[in-house]
């Protein structure tokens, strides 16, 4: 005979077949956890547990902090299902090796489970930095082969987690960006302090540069004044050299003039004689 489960439970898991159909058809979600945040609301104990177990089997459902945050599943702690709830907690802000660490205390991962969680371990070593070897990642991981290792990295970059490239000559992975994980809440803190020196900075560097900018305006006011005045004094001059020229050649003109003028009026004679008779002798 089959289990009779709980009603709410049922409900859960009809919604949760429902979500997980969609999913499949690749129906744009832009908050995928947000539909797992309101079926949250409702469920309780089982039915909660189910519930955190389907979203972590769920593709596209990266980050869990909104509900991880909801009151029936923070109900969890300290009962039967305490284990569904520190796993949820493993996908929020741990590694697959800190799964396996604790794998006896845990429920066993179904395939995509494993798959994610592993895709989200490239995420947090990255970073630690953008160059990751294979060796570490085998390591981290838990691959057998290469093989297995560069298939698993091209389905997250498929999958749009990470954004990189395979470097198999140097048998690295080459991260550009990634998603981002939930932050634990005793990282809130120093995160806060480092945004606050990053703002102070940034105010910092907005002040010299206002700086920068006033004193940049005083000097091209001053440049535009000197050229202002240096314009003025060449039009001046100007004006002085054309009418000294004009001056000159007026004067010019007139001595033209009074040259002429002396040259058309007809000279006198200096030769005296005696005139006797009819008749003028030179002396």
């Amino acid at each position: 005979m089959g289990r009779n489960l709980p009603q709410d439970l049922n409900l859960v898991v009809m919604d949760c077949f429902s979500l997980t159909k969609m999913t499949t058809e690749k129906v744009p979600n832009p908050n995928p956890i947000e539909q797992f945040v309101l079926l949250a609301k409702s469920a309780k104990g089982a039915a909660a547990a189910e519930l955190i177990k389907q979203a972590l089997d769920t593709p596209g459902v990266y980050v869990f902090r909104e509900l991880i945050d909801m009151p029936n599943v923070k109900e969890l702690v300290g009962t039967s299902y305490n284990n569904v709830w520190e796993l949820l907690n493993v996908f929020a802000y741990g590694t697959y090796k800190d799964y396996l660490a604790a794998q006896n205390d845990l429920p066993e991962l179904s395939v995509n489970q494993k798959k994610k969680l592993q895709h989200l371990t490239i995420v947090s070593l990255s970073e630690q930095g953008k160059c990751i070897p294979y060796n570490k990642l085998l390591v981290e991981l838990r691959v057998a082969n290469l093989r297995e290792l560069e298939d698993l990295i091209i389905e997250a970059i498929y999958a749009e987690i990470i954004q990189g490239k395979l470097d198999q000559n140097q048998a690295l992975l080459e991260i550009d960006t990634t998603i981002g994980r939930d932050i634990r809440p005793e990282n809130t803190d120093a995160i806060k302090n480092t945004l606050e020196s990053w703002c102070e900075t940034c105010e910092t560097v907005l002040s010299t540069l206002q700086a920068q900018v006033h004193r940049a305006n005083l000097e091209k006011t001053s440049r535009i004044q000197r050229k202002e005045q240096q314009d003025q004094e060449i039009s001046t001059l100007k004006k002085t050299v054309k009418a000294h020229s004009q001056q000159d050649q007026d004067e010019l003109m007139t001595e033209s003039r009074e040259a002429k003028g002396v040259e058309k009026t007809p000279k006198k004679s200096t030769r005296s004689g005696i005139r006797t008779g009819g008749k003028f002798f030179n002396k």
